[in-house]
């Protein structure tokens, strides 16, 4: 199995791209997370060895590769159906990944991804707003997702849909509908539902503006202090159920082996298959 070595899951966009290579194609792994910047983290990439200081980082039998790029293409020669399947659209798809890659550094820098919240009232500078006209024409036409079926194009253009979406930036009904076919994907959910429970907060990312809820209709969800529980073992892991580890969704109480599953669950409940039959 693949180790993949990640950051903050609210902030880290290079991080979503490794994680979505494997989570968005039914790919296991094992996954080890550290905040930014923190003394962890630079523990474990000094593990890795690579000597890049950045994530991600995945490594198998002592081979590390820390470039998503080359983590893509190390996995599709392993996985069926990471790239589109016709000649041309893989050759599209493949220069549509490798301009996102090196590209958008306009959109990039004026807008860190933070899946914390959406901002009011961002205003985008000329250059941010070519960065996004050239999105717009690169996913014009697109049938639902850039190739038909998900492909490591879509996952490479996961965090620009997170950008739309968390300043609030103007885009035609197509590419709207585009990010928000990504807001609703269950692995991206799934991803920033982990990244709430990590309860995170990194300096320096949070911009002096209003904010609403970010996109979307989640069940109530609360910690609860008071069981019993429906169910005596963590749906995710199969241990008992922890003192510290009872959500309370629409009403019904659930148990989780630890606060990190009770919390990514309060975070979205129905992104989880785990947890659906446990639901009302």
């Amino acid at each position: 199995m693949w180790e993949l070595l990640i950051g903050d899951r609210i902030y880290s966009s290079w991080s979503l791209r490794g994680w979505l290579l494997f989570e968005a194609f039914g790919t296991p792994v094992k996954v080890t997370q550290a905040p930014m910047f923190s003394e962890a983290l630079a523990a474990h990439l000094a593990d890795f060895g690579s000597g890049s200081g950045l994530v991600p980082q995945m490594r198998r039998d002592g081979v590390v590769i820390w470039d998503t790029l080359a983590m893509a293409e190390t996995l599709a020669e392993e996985v069926p159906g990471m790239w589109p399947a016709a000649a041309a659209d893989r050759a599209r798809a493949r220069a549509m990944v490798a301009e996102m890659h090196s590209g958008f550094t306009a959109l990039r820098s004026a807008c860190p991804m933070n899946m914390r919240h959406v901002y009011e009232g961002f205003e985008p500078d000329d250059a941010v707003r070519r960065d996004l006209d050239r999105v717009e024409a690169l996913w014009s036409g697109a049938p639902g997702w850039l190739f038909g079926d998900y492909s490591i194009a879509d996952v490479f253009y996961a965090p620009v849909a997170m950008r739309i979406a968390g300043y609030g930036l103007e885009v035609g009904a197509e590419a709207q509908a585009y990010v928000e076919r990504h807001l609703a994907h269950k692995a991206v959910r799934r991803w920033r539902a982990m990244g709430i429970a990590e309860h995170s907060v990194q300096p320096g990312y949070d911009l002096d503006l209003p904010t609403h809820d970010w996109p979307g209709t989640r069940r109530p969800a609360r910690v609860a202090t008071n069981g019993p529980a429906v169910n005596e073992t963590c749906p995710f892991s199969g241990r008992p159920v922890a003192p510290d580890g009872l959500a309370e969704v629409d009403g019904r109480v659930i148990g989780f082996c630890n606060s990190f599953c009770r919390d990514k669950v309060i975070a979205d409940a129905e992104a989880w298959s785990a947890v659906r039959p446990l639901l009302t």
